[in-house]
């Protein structure tokens, strides 16, 4: 351990770890200044080339000007601020200076502070195993009076290489729809005033080189781990940033007066994670995934097959019509059944009921115990729905306590699907939440939970009219602790009206999300595409729907169903009452598959090809050591090309042979040729045998498929003969 108010002269800080280097400069008693985050430079790298100052131009300040790691107006940097904050209207801090560093491992943590103002801000670095940084700051009031917060960001460098943008928007049912753009002088921001991260909050924010793709260019990208308002930011100016081009990153978005700071007060930003590679976003994916499987509280029991009652039942619960769709469940192989809304008082409709979490008597005289002990005499898990968070005025709770309803006094916040949101952070309501809650997962030994949140957080303001938002999010974080360390062995999904709240700051209360609220496969496609850069397929739930989606209103056929859902967390959705015997065999087939390939689906690295056809996708995983693969190969939409010609198989290992097998369990694909490509009938029987380099250089002519089909490619690897 190095511990020092001045780090001696030529020392350089180094964080080294998959692949990947920061570098900083703490001699001296300015701020830490960020000479390089990118590729691992080694031990000891060049101080000389590092600590170079850049050119002085004319119309600047007289001497060069770092980037530090809580870069300020006063240091010449004219972008936004590392820190905003005033003490009764007067700007604080001015000029920070450090006062002390302490660097361990991988772990940088420095402390500077503005005499003048009194405020000290604390940032900790740290470079996770897999090359992930993770960064935030806390700020203590060192000074007398009072010290509002009005931002806190955390920033890294961009290289002049960095000239494309690409970020994520999105709307119910539609999330994570990718966009790109060009970077361009100025700020880039993109702000969440939800009370969530959003459906149309960025996943990743990425800034690359020119071209950038999953497999190809070098990407530096940001998250912002927070589940209320929050920012993710790029931006550039003429005078640059430093010797830098420009800054990203973000953080928590604050409202005026939400954070304010009596003398000896603290705030801590939320986690802002920094992710680098030089082999595109398919790059970055390995690291953040690997970062979140070496978690100690990630999901490692397999993921087990989930029949969710919503789009079969949705408000009808009849016991005899839900203990039939639990042995038809059973019968296909599905592990765990979700009751979704319905079950509680007065909730026939979702105009009524949210907030009294107490099984509905007249539906359910003898509570849920018939319906659950049947399930679990099937052998399956048993999970509920709920939205602790939201109350529906049409409710015992809200007659009750309409003082509970987060909002102003004087004028209720209008309602969104008929209902208002709880103000979980006032002690009584976070209480009541706990006790009903816990209540509910003892009596039923429930396995899971589906945690919703509906609606965005409008008025979001307490009812003695303080900024909401902040203790909001902290209240959810606090309630979703305690009820897991009452119930350690619960599992709960973080649902939003779908993907509304996708971050890897409810990830760290939640054991999957729920992607989107549409299943149609061809939405899905892309939706978990996108989704999938930030998480590994076992954190995203993906379930096949009825033929006809419920969204979208499109049919697509079980194959396509079965094939999207599989690189998931894989689970139903779908009256199975309903079904032929021929669509029994084959949802039983899919999920054989599914049970059989998922500790490769959740385990290896996630890989995306580069087509220049825009109605194909190609996707899949790779084990680790490249041993084996699963790639899907599917068609969204028809080609003005009459074949797909040739198609390079990303991930493999070059230098080994593999067997190429066609997986039809889900189902065949449909097909518009008059005949196969010639390898097609030898993949489906014993397989065929090719090298990595040429599956992976030279490419397989590829069949012509129709839209909304596609087809699932098992590779193996072939161990070669032992010479004697």
């Amino acid at each position: 351990m190095n511990v020092a108010a001045e780090p001696a002269e030529g020392d350089l800080v180094v964080l080294r770890a998959g692949g990947t280097s920061v570098v900083l400069d703490a001699r001296g008693a300015a701020v830490p200044r960020v000479l390089h985050w990118g590729a691992d430079l080694g031990a000891h790298p060049d101080p000389g080339v590092l600590t170079a100052a850049p050119a002085v131009t004319p119309h600047a300040p007289d001497q060069p000007w770092p980037l530090t790691l809580v870069p300020m107006r006063a240091d010449a940097w004219s972008g936004s601020p590392g820190l905003e904050a005033h003490r009764s209207g007067k700007s604080a801090p001015t000029i920070l200076r450090q006062v002390a560093t302490t660097h361990e491992a991988n772990r940088l943590l420095t402390s500077s502070l503005d005499n003048a103002s009194g405020t000290e801000v604390a940032v900790e670095l740290f470079l996770e195993p897999s090359g992930v940084l993770r960064a935030r700051a806390t700020v203590t009031n060192r000074g007398h009076d009072v010290l509002e917060i009005a931002a806190v960001r955390l920033l890294m460098p961009l290289p002049h290489q960095a000239t494309e943008l690409l970020d994520q928007t999105g709307r119910w049912a539609r999330e994570a729809s990718a966009q790109r753009l060009p970077i361009a002088y100025g700020t880039h921001r993109r702000a969440s005033r939800r009370g969530k991260s959003g459906h149309d909050g960025p996943l990743l924010l990425v800034a690359g080189e020119r071209d950038f793709g999953f497999r190809k260019g070098s990407v530096w990208a940001t998250h912002v781990a927070w589940s209320g308002d929050r920012e993710h930011l790029v931006e550039r100016l003429p005078d640059g940033a430093g010797p830098h081009a420009g800054v990203l990153g973000g953080g928590e978005l604050l409202a005026a007066g939400e954070v304010r700071l009596e003398a000896g007060g603290t705030y801590s930003s939320p986690w802002v994670h920094f992710v680098w590679s030089d082999d595109g976003l398919d790059g970055l994916s390995r690291r953040l995934h690997q970062m979140l499987r070496a978690r100690p509280h990630h999901p490692m029991s397999p993921r087990p097959v989930v029949l969710n009652t919503w789009e079969a039942v949705y408000f009808d619960h009849d016991l005899s019509r839900l203990t039939a769709l639990a042995v038809r469940a059973a019968e296909v192989g599905a592990e765990r059944y979700v009751l979704d809304d319905g079950w509680f008082l007065g909730r026939r409709n979702d105009r009524a009921g949210l907030g009294d979490w107490t099984v509905d008597p007249e539906v359910w005289p003898h509570g849920l115990h018939p319906l659950v002990d049947h399930v679990r005499g099937l052998g399956l898990q048993f999970g509920l729905w709920v939205e602790p968070e939201m109350v529906n005025p049409d409710s015992v709770l809200a007659r009750e306590h309409p003082d509970w309803v987060l909002g102003p006094a004087a004028n209720a916040p209008a309602e969104w699907r008929h209902q208002h949101v709880l103000d979980v952070a006032r002690p009584e309501v976070f209480d009541y939440l706990l006790e009903r809650l816990d209540a509910l997962v003892t009596e039923y030994r429930l396995d899971s939970l589906k945690w919703d949140h509906n609606r965005d957080v409008l008025a979001a303001v307490r009812a003695d009219g303080s900024p909401a938002i902040h203790q909001q999010t902290s209240a959810v974080y606090r309630l979703l602790a305690a009820l897991r360390a009452r119930h350690p062995t619960l599992e709960i999904e973080s649902c939003a009206a779908g993907g509304g709240r996708i971050d890897l700051g409810i990830l760290e209360h939640a054991d999957r999300v729920w992607t989107s609220d549409t299943n149609d496969p061809i939405e899905r496609q892309a939706i978990q595409r996108w989704t999938g850069v930030l998480l590994p397929p076992e954190l995203m739930g993906a379930h096949v729907g009825a033929p006809v989606s419920h969204t979208t209103g499109r049919e697509t056929d079980l194959t396509m169903r079965g094939l999207t859902a599989l690189f998931g967390h894989a689970g139903i959705e779908w009256d199975l009452t309903t079904l032929t015997s021929e669509e029994r065999r084959q949802l039983s087939s899919w999920v054989g598959l599914y049970r059989e390939l998922r500790p490769l689906l959740h385990s290896g690295d996630v890989t995306r090809a580069d087509l220049t056809d825009p109605g194909a996708l190609l996707h899949g995983v790779v084990a680790s050591d490249t041993s084996e693969a699963l790639l899907a190969y599917v068609r969204l939409a028809t080609s003005p090309d009459a074949q797909p010609g040739r198609v390079q198989l990303p991930g493999l290992d070059r230098d080994r042979d593999y067997r190429v097998r066609l997986r039809l369990e889900a189902g065949a694909p449909r097909l518009v040729e008059i005949l196969p490509p010639s390898w097609w009938d030898a993949a489906i029987g014993d397989g065929l045998m090719a090298s990595g380099k040429a599956l992976g250089v030279v490419g397989l002519p590829f069949p012509v498929v129709a839209p909304g089909s596609g087809f699932l490619l098992h590779l193996t690897a072939v161990q070669p003969v032992a010479t004697p």
